[in-house]
């Protein structure tokens, strides 16, 4: 999921204490969440899964690299393509999900921007949601072109900005509960606002030394409950789901109000919710 959102401002200046502060939060968030995640978030994010591994021309025989990959959704929908498929995320509660869901991938743990393969390893390279996390990015991107064969291409995706109303939901419940953002959650690099727009994103892969890079907007309504999108930050999934359970009880009801006095904006007829989302595909070849 989208990570900041409370008081983001236009991020801070990318000092070395900024992205060590901001990795290291990312790994507390994600730490043991997969279970919550899946039940919560990961139908949402997987929705761009057949588009990304369009743009990386992932097919049969295809040597792929999923990198965070997460519950392994990338991967498992690779394999059924009958590609080649190594997937590798930092986070151990996300391998046992991705090994059970991608059993014929290779899964294996690693963390950018530091990939434990040799030098144009792989035809394609995808990362659903995943630079987002990621302080270091130019470093990352770099990585991610090391381990590409020669023509081989790089997909990518992470939300767009500003948000649609409903991809915001979350957000702009605890900013209409009047919760600030604690002083002990770190702000975003700077650079992690690029990443939002075209042009950013695009720019990132061109200064890796990726070439024809090109960016293209999905946007879709994901359909879920109330109760489900309630569950990801309930359950501490996520940044805002770190910053709810640092807050006493009695806010975390108030912010619950809140986001059920906004989600009528998307009830459907059924009960459920339609919620607006846009991501941001970009891909390159090396």
């Amino acid at each position: 999921m989208a990570g900041f959102a409370v008081g983001d401002a236009a991020g801070v200046p990318d000092t070395a204490a900024v992205l060590e502060a901001f990795d290291a939060l990312e790994r507390r968030m994600w730490s043991g969440r997969a279970a919550a995640y899946a039940a919560s978030f990961a139908r949402l994010c997987a929705h761009p899964v057949p588009a990304l591994l369009d743009a990386a021309a992932v097919g049969p025989g295809s040597a792929v690299l999923d990198v965070g990959t997460g519950t392994g959704a990338a991967a498992a929908a690779a394999c059924a393509r009958d590609a080649r498929v190594t997937a590798v995320d930092a986070e151990p509660s996300m391998l046992a999900e991705a090994r059970r869901n991608a059993p014929a991938a290779e899964v294996r743990a690693a963390t950018l921007p530091e990939l434990p393969f040799a030098d144009a390893s792989f035809d394609a390279v995808v990362g659903n949601f995943v630079i987002n996390h990621v302080g270091r990015q130019r470093a990352a991107v770099a990585e991610l072109r090391r381990v590409l064969r020669p023509g081989g291409r790089l997909a990518l995706t992470a939300w767009a900005t500003p948000a649609p109303p409903g991809q915001a939901l979350l957000g702009r419940a605890v900013e209409a509960a009047g919760v600030p953002r604690p002083a002990h959650l770190p702000p975003p690099p700077a650079a992690l606002q690029a990443l939002g727009s075209p042009d950013g994103f695009t720019a990132l892969l061109t200064a890796g030394g990726l070439h024809d890079a090109q960016c293209r907007t999905l946007r879709w309504d994901h359909r879920t409950t109330e109760e489900e999108w309630w569950s990801g930050p309930a359950a501490r999934v996520a940044f805002l789901g770190e910053l709810l359970h640092s807050q006493p009880p009695a806010v975390r009801t108030r912010v619950r109000r809140e986001f059920g006095r906004l989600a009528e904006e998307f009830r459907t007829a059924d009960g459920g919710l339609a919620l607006p989302h846009a991501a941001l595909l970009v891909s390159a070849r090396r």
